[in-house]
């Protein structure tokens, strides 16, 4: 599987832990985040996590979130800054910083949503 392509315009990536969209309802998450947070966004895809792991072990009872990837449009990145928090969406920078993560819960390919 490979990334979504990006809309011109449309560089910042985001990860919405545990929001479950669904690929026919993306117009209406589009609209959604319009109407309450007043920013352009489009829907790139949605990911189940794999298991953390700890000391090369699998950890039971984890994978399998369903995480929603999105990307705001580059006018609105600043004025979303805030806001996001409230609602638990994190720049993708962030949630693949590996002082975050001691393992990889995504596939290697989304390192290449990081839009630096």
């Amino acid at each position: 599987m490979e990334n979504v392509q990006r809309k011109p315009g449309f560089k910042q990536v985001c990860v919405w832990p545990a929001c479950v969209v669904g690929v026919d309802k993306a117009a209406e998450f589009e609209t959604f985040m319009q109407e309450n947070f007043k920013v352009r966004v489009q829907y790139l895809e949605e990911i189940k996590t794999f298991p953390d792991t700890k000391m090369g072990v699998t950890v039971p009872e984890t994978g399998g979130r369903n995480d929603l990837f999105f990307a705001v449009h580059n006018d609105d990145v600043e004025k979303f800054a805030i806001p996001r928090l409230q609602a638990g969406i994190r720049w993708i920078e962030d949630v693949l910083a590996s002082c975050n993560y001691h393992c990889m819960i995504y596939d290697e390919r989304v390192h290449d949503y990081k839009s630096w």
